[in-house]
């Protein structure tokens, strides 16, 4: 789907957890990402919302970065960047293999999609089907 997408990463940042690492290494295949990933605690299941957000200071010179951690971790911290500290947490569900695109230039961060796996299994199996009727040629 991200080569569809036509998306490319400048950076790749696991939780050091195994089941993380081995998703971002398979994308990263996938995608021809050659750089290695590194490894951030500020995505592992202990992590709070402030080692997340340092983690983003620390890689605000990147362009397209992909995160990949635990829930329900991941969901608050997607859920902080989308509402002020000062509002009510924002709720938002990530299944097993989501993919959230966020856009965190100048002002608030904007949610540019929110891809759920089933969505996305269900919409390729759709495109994969002929369109056109059977006609059985006797």
């Amino acid at each position: 789907m991200l080569n569809a997408l036509n998306i490319q990463f400048d950076l790749i940042v696991s939780s050091s957890l195994k089941r993380s690492l081995q998703t971002a290494t398979m994308i990263g295949t996938e995608t021809g990402y050659e750089a290695p990933i590194q490894q951030s605690d500020a995505l592992a299941p202990s992590a709070t919302v402030k080692d997340f957000q340092k983690l983003l200071r620390e890689l605000s010179n990147r362009e397209n970065v992909l995160m990949v951690g635990h829930n329900p971790n991941i969901s608050v911290f997607l859920g902080s960047l989308l509402v002020p500290a000062s509002s009510p947490e924002a709720k938002i569900r990530l299944r097993k293999g989501s993919i959230a695109r966020v856009v965190l230039t100048r002002g608030p961060a904007t949610l540019q999609a929110l891809l759920d796996p089933r969505t996305v299994r269900a919409l390729y199996a759709t495109s994969t089907k002929s369109s056109r009727r059977k006609i059985s040629r006797k």
